[in-house]
């Protein structure tokens, strides 16, 4: 029988433990077949390369595309730069417009801010309370000089699955490259690419139960293949578009990550949305004025953002430091940066600072779920008792 160990962890939005099939198939291409596949004049470098391009296929299939189609990076924030720069350094000339969300990862949204130096246009869409954008929204901002559609598949904050399917049939009716940052959606919910007609898919493994440092970029290679002007020059690695050495353990890891996820994808993603579902109700069954953040229902399988009326989210973190979560607010000792998710979705600046996220995985069990509900019902409880605040507000 297992015993619960403690501290328990419930951030697998941030990362995720490598599920250890991933760190056994890894392994010998530390010590092994360590060559370069790059080498292409002895063995070590072609055993090398066979496991590059399985791990390409393997990738390639959790998400309905062809092999030729993954290009490996170092993870989503390098990938987002590819597909993001790369369009609009190509198409920049003629089209100047990118279209994205205001609740969007800060890797496409410091992209964008970039590419604005260099005057590109950029038009930041709101979403409604649940962090859902209306695909009629993207429609009406097109424009002739629209190069570029980013929008993510599932939030990384509030877990809201975006109607990427239907901005997706908008974007290819009318020319226009989609790009979507799916790094919190892949290996967690079904993801074809088909399905939901994108040009470009950012994801990274380390999401997913894979290693850190190692990602991909889906570049659709029909409508015809997709012209981007590379990021990193060099050696004329991964067709051109991404130069340097590849992190072949890292590669297996990715894709044996790939491989399981395809294969459980279904049972675990059930299992793991009523472990969410327990925790919330469980919270909510002890606690008033607690409030889940994020679409009801559209939303992914792992994830809770709750906002507890009354209570500082850092303050309720530093007092049950055996469960790890992560805070509502991005923020450093010295200055205080409240989510701008949750800020787009209409939350107030206080409400905001009381909200956290807690983000479950394959190794989360129902043991720790029903301590996990103890603590944070026994930690909110008597941060309230001690908060005049609080019952000032609510009297």
């Amino acid at each position: 029988m297992r015993v619960m160990k403690l501290p328990i962890y419930l951030d697998n939005h941030a990362t995720t433990r490598v599920d250890p099939r991933v760190a056994e198939a890894m392994f010998p291409y530390f010590v092994e077949h360590y060559g370069n596949p790059a080498s292409k004049q002895h063995e070590f470098g072609w055993t090398a390369e066979a496991a590059v391009e399985t791990a390409r296929s393997q990738v390639a299939s959790l998400i309905g595309a062809d092999k030729g189609e993954i290009i490996f990076t170092s993870g989503a924030t390098e990938s987002i730069n590819l597909a993001l720069k790369g369009v609009a350094e190509t198409l920049g000339t003629t089209k100047n417009h990118l279209i994205t969300a205001r609740t969007e990862h800060k890797a496409v949204l410091d992209t964008c801010k970039r590419l604005e130096q260099y005057d590109f246009q950029v038009t930041y869409l709101p979403v409604d309370r649940d962090g859902t954008l209306a695909p009629d929204d993207v429609e009406a901002a097109l424009n002739e000089r629209t190069a570029l559609v980013s929008l993510m598949l599932a939030n990384n904050e509030i877990g809201t699955i975006a109607p990427v399917e239907e901005i997706g049939a908008i974007c290819r009716h009318r020319g226009v490259i989609f790009h979507t940052d799916a790094a919190q959606a892949v290996g967690k919910i079904l993801v074809d690419v088909d399905a939901l007609q994108v040009d470009l898919l950012s994801m990274s493994a380390h999401k997913m139960f894979g290693p850190k440092g190692i990602g991909a970029l889906y570049i659709r290679s029909q409508r015809p293949w997709l012209e981007l002007m590379p990021q990193i020059d060099g050696g004329g690695h991964e067709k051109g578009l991404r130069s340097g050495t590849l992190n072949v353990p890292a590669i297996v890891g990715f894709g044996k990550a790939s491989e399981i996820a395809h294969k459980e994808l279904e049972g675990e993603g059930e299992r793991v949305a009523r472990l969410r579902d327990m925790l919330v109700e469980g919270i909510m069954a002890e606690l008033d004025g607690v409030h889940l953040n994020g679409h009801p229902t559209k939303r992914l399988p792992n994830n809770a953002n709750l906002t507890f009326d009354g209570v500082n989210a850092d303050r309720l973190m530093m007092d049950m430091k055996d469960i790890a979560v992560s805070s509502g607010s991005a923020c450093s000792s010295e200055s205080p940066e409240p989510s701008h998710v949750l800020q787009a979705i209409g939350l107030s600046v206080d409400a905001v600072l009381s909200s956290l996220r807690f983000g479950l995985g394959r190794f989360t069990t129902a043991e720790e779920i029903a301590y996990a509900v103890t603590r944070v019902v026994q930690t909110v409880k008597a941060i309230r008792e001690k908060s005049s605040r609080y019952y000032v507000m609510n009297s």
